[in-house]
C-alpha cells in the first residue's frame, strides 16, 4: 500500500498548513485563520488538481524542503522562489511530478514574504471545526511544521490543469495601498489624525506576523482618551493599540478587542498585505 505522506526535512522560519480557514465562529472566541494570500493559495491547488480549498503549506520568507513518501504533482507559488527536486531547478509557478523519496525544495522568497507548496490531494491533517489551518493565535488546527514531522496527504481527486503560457501572478507590492472605509471609531481621532493616516508616512513593519500587519510611523491622536469595552473584531480592522500606530487584523486575529478601529481595510488588498516585505510603503486610502 502507498505511503501518501510527506516528510519535512527543513521547516523554515515558520511553515504553516493552511486552507481557506473557519470562518463563522468568532462567536466562540475562534479566529477565521486561513492562507493569508488566499489567491495564491487557490491557484497552486488548481495547477495540481486540487479543489480550491484543499489544504496547502504557508512559507515565509526562507521556504522549507520536504521529501513525499509516494508520487505526487505539487506546485509552489505566492512568493517568487527557487524550487528544485533532488536539487535540480524545477519550474515555480506550475505543475512539476515530484517522484516518490525525492526531495523537494523552496528557498527564500526572492519577492514578497510567503509562498505556498500544494500537492496532488492536499495535505490531510485532520481537520478542527471544518478547517484544516494552523491558527497561531488559539493553539488550533496543527503546529507549525518541525523539522522530521510527517504529514499524511489525500488521495489525487482531479488532473492537473493544463496551462498555456505564462501564470497571471501579481507581483509583491512595491507600496501597499490599502483601500479603507473608515469607522466605526473614527469619532476617536482628531481631523489632524485621519490625514495623518491617509499621508505618505507608514512603512510595514518587521513585527508583522499572521496576526496583524503592523506599521511603523507616525501616530494617531486620539480625540477621546481611555480604552473601550471589548468589542467584535472583523478581518482588515485597521485597530489603534496605545503607541498609536495602525495595525491592519489578518487571518489570525483576536475575535474581539478594546483598541478602538479607525477603518476597515477592503478585503480585496489582504493578499497583498501578506506579500509586503519589512519596510514597504504603505497607503491607506479612503473610500465609501
Amino acid at each position: 500500500m502507498t505511503d501518501r505522506a510527506l516528510a519535512v526535512v527543513r521547516a523554515g522560519a515558520l511553515t504553516t498548513v493552511q486552507d481557506g480557514g473557519r470562518p463563522g465562529h468568532a462567536h466562540l472566541g475562534v479566529p477565521r485563520s486561513g492562507a493569508l494570500d488566499g489567491p495564491a493559495a487557490r491557484l497552486v491547488n488548481r495547477l495540481v488538481g486540487n479543489d480550491d480549498g484543499a489544504a496547502v503549506l504557508e512559507t515565509t520568507l526562507n521556504g522549507c524542503v520536504v521529501r513525499p513518501r509516494c508520487a505526487v504533482v505539487a506546485a509552489v507559488g505566492g512568493a517568487p522562489c527557487a524550487v528544485t527536486v533532488d536539487g535540480r531547478p524545477v519550474a515555480w509557478g506550475a505543475a512539476v511530478r515530484v517522484p516518490a523519496g525525492a526531495v523537494l525544495g523552496t528557498g527564500p522568497a526572492v519577492r514578497g514574504v510567503r509562498s505556498y507548496v500544494a500537492f496532488s490531494g492536499g495535505i490531510a491533517v485532520d481537520p478542527v471545526l471544518g478547517s484544516r489551518s494552523t491558527d497561531l493565535l488559539s493553539g488550533l488546527g496543527p503546529a507549525p511544521l518541525t523539522d522530521g514531522a510527517v504529514l499524511p496527504l489525500g488521495e489525487p481527486c482531479g488532473p492537473q490543469a493544463r496551462v498555456d503560457g505564462a501564470l497571471p501572478w501579481p507581483a509583491p507590492p512595491e507600496e501597499l495601498v490599502l483601500r479603507t472605509r473608515l469607522g466605526p471609531r473614527d469619532n476617536w481621532f482628531t481631523r489632524r489624525a485621519l490625514g495623518t493616516l491617509t499621508g505618505p508616512g507608514y512603512r510595514v513593519s518587521s513585527a508583522s506576523n499572521r496576526i496583524g500587519l503592523r506599521t511603523d510611523g507616525p501616530p494617531l491622536e486620539r480625540a477621546v482618551a481611555g480604552e473601550l469595552p471589548s468589542e467584535g473584531m472583523v478581518l482588515g480592522a485597521v485597530q489603534v493599540p496605545s503607541d498609536g500606530r495602525p495595525v491592519v487584523f489578518l487571518a489570525d486575529h483576536p475575535t474581539t478587542g478594546g483598541y478602538p478601529v479607525v477603518g476597515v481595510v477592503d478585503g480585496r488588498d489582504l493578499a497583498a498585505a501578506a506579500q509586503a516585505v519589512p519596510g514597504t510603503p504603505v497607503r491607506f486610502t479612503l473610500v465609501r
